[in-house]
């Protein structure tokens, strides 16, 4: 085990309670991130790249107020269906009208994942990007790597009895694409190709590679029992 500290900015429960499923020790802090006004200054479209794009924007959000600190991990998540990007519906009436086009069909649920080390400099990891990864040299000398995790997701042909008892939980109002895996909405998935922890939101996998990348071992982070 290290002294090794790792922050995550996400509200999302749903995340914090897969780490800690996972024995991965954290802290939460949450950013004030508009994510609508930072998609509309990058002009960034693409589902895919705008779940990267959010995930660094909480992440350095949150690293700047903790520079010196720990890891700091931003994620979020976009789904893409039909070519379009679905983000949170928030009413119920979004929440309804979305699952009744995504019944009986698939999408991609992708989920951003950007880590920083804001240790202090002495503490900082050296090693290069791993392919497929993104090495970003923020202000003052702090590193962080992104990473997409995505996954395809069949969803069942569900009747409108079933869509509108769903919506009524108000569980698919605040998560991307209307639907969760772990929850309610479990029920009405039929299978997942890829990495099904990026439905959760956050994919332990990628952590993993990205706490390579700053030269620490995910077992540092393991919360073991005593």
């Amino acid at each position: 085990m290290s002294d090794v500290e790792l922050i995550l900015a996400s509200a999302s429960p749903a995340r914090t309670k897969l780490l800690a499923n996972a024995g991965i020790a954290h802290s939460v802090m949450v950013s004030d991130v508009d994510e609508d006004a930072l998609t509309a200054a990058h002009g960034v479209t693409h589902p895919r790249d705008m779940a990267l794009l959010l995930a660094r924007g909480k992440c350095e959000a949150v690293a700047a107020q903790y520079e010196g600190y720990g890891l700091v991990l931003g994620c979020d998540s976009v789904f893409e269906f039909q070519g379009a990007a679905y983000g949170k519906p928030y009413t119920e009436a979004a929440a309804r009208e979305r699952i009744l086009q995504m019944r009986g069909n698939s999408g991609v649920l992708h989920t951003g994942h950007w880590l920083i080390d804001a240790r202090a400099p002495q503490l900082r990891g050296t090693n290069p990007t791993a392919d497929g990864g993104i090495s970003h040299d923020i202000d003052g000398g702090t590193k962080g790597w992104g990473a997409v995790a995505s996954a395809t997701v069949h969803f069942a042909d569900m009747t409108e009895q079933e869509v509108d008892a769903y919506v009524a939980t108000a569980e698919p109002l605040n998560v991307a694409g209307s639907f969760t895996i772990d929850s309610y909405g479990g029920a009405f998935i039929t299978s997942v190709e890829g990495d099904s922890h990026a439905i959760v939101g956050l994919s332990v996998t990628t952590l993993r590679s990205l706490l390579a990348r700053a030269e620490v071992s995910i077992t540092d982070l393991w919360q073991l029992p005593s």
